[in-house]
């Protein structure tokens, strides 16, 4: 396990840029074990990642959960997650990282990244794609090269075309995932569930309530509720209070933050109330389950 820091870093793109290709928006590259940038472990992104591995094993931990490397395979994470990965020499392949932002301009759907299965997974899971199919691999081995060779190039149309080999990976990568949500079609219940998880990402800190979430998504709290048990089986506030469970497990193993203060920093006013609702959902005190975590 990695030394505890006092806070878990959240990093930008512009650290993992090497100095005469920093963007703001987006990186394409190479991954293998020269691949090297100054960040920690575990840590946080505030941005979406597609990491494309060919040859080499070991394991990546995304939220607690342990996968293991086995290519031809394909990991993606959304902003916000924990992640650290562990990986052999002959580690190689290709990754794009980018902002919302960059896919989205010039898109008229603001919902398109959240429609991929794989991105705000509904139940909190990121299973690795496992590319079966050699023309899967060849043709996606291509579109990494080609996005880097666009990417070196003078072209002054290089980012739309960039977006649009993007696209063609999320799309190709999303038509053969496998999903574990049990979830049918696109409709707008499905929307609106993975708006809901998105915001629940992004504001988790807070300590909302469901009337202010529901106000947000300018719907009513029974909708809300309602739509959300009939695809995924769970409440509304069962989500919500997982998601900051998962939160105060990340604080408590990846940071020193003491009780108060973690409790503090996710807007929770009475520490007392803390304490006893962190038990009643996991079975543990905060100083327990920190003490067992870390022992492991």
């Amino acid at each position: 396990m990695n030394s505890i820091n006092e806070h878990l870093p959240v990093y930008s793109l512009d650290n993992f840029s090497s100095s005469e290709r920093k963007s703001q928006q987006f990186q394409v590259e190479v991954f293998d074990a020269k691949r090297h940038f100054s960040v920690k472990y575990p840590h946080r992104h505030d941005f979406f990642e597609v990491l494309y591995l060919m040859r080499g094993s070991g394991f990546h931990v995304i939220d607690g959960n342990r996968y293991e490397i086995n290519p031809p395979c394909v990991f993606f994470m959304s902003p916000g997650q924990a992640h650290k990965i562990e990986f052999s020499h002959d580690i190689e392949g290709y990754i794009f990282i980018f902002t919302a932002d960059f896919y989205l301009v010039n898109r008229s759907n603001q919902n398109s990244l959240i429609e991929f299965p794989f991105f705000y997974n509904l139940k909190q899971d990121n299973p690795p794609l496992r590319l079966e199919n050699q023309l899967d691999v060849q043709f996606l081995e291509n579109l990494f090269k080609r996005s880097i060779s666009e990417l070196n190039s003078d072209d002054p149309g290089k980012l739309d075309l960039l977006r649009s080999i993007l696209d063609l990976i999320l799309m190709t990568c999303a038509s053969r995932y496998r999903s574990s949500e049990n979830m049918a079609g696109k409709g707008k219940g499905h929307i609106l569930v993975k708006q809901f998880y998105h915001l629940v990402e992004e504001n988790n800190h807070k300590n909302l309530s469901l009337k202010e979430y529901s106000e947000m998504l300018a719907v009513t709290p029974n909708h809300l509720t309602q739509t959300v048990k009939s695809l995924t089986g769970k409440t509304s506030s069962q989500i919500v209070k997982a998601k900051q469970i998962l939160e105060i497990k990340r604080l408590l193993v990846h940071t020193n933050l003491s009780v108060a203060e973690i409790a503090h920093q996710l807007n929770f006013e009475d520490q007392s109330y803390f304490t006893k609702f962190f038990k009643r959902e996991s079975g543990y005190s905060p100083l327990q389950y920190r003490s067992q975590a870390v022992s492991k």
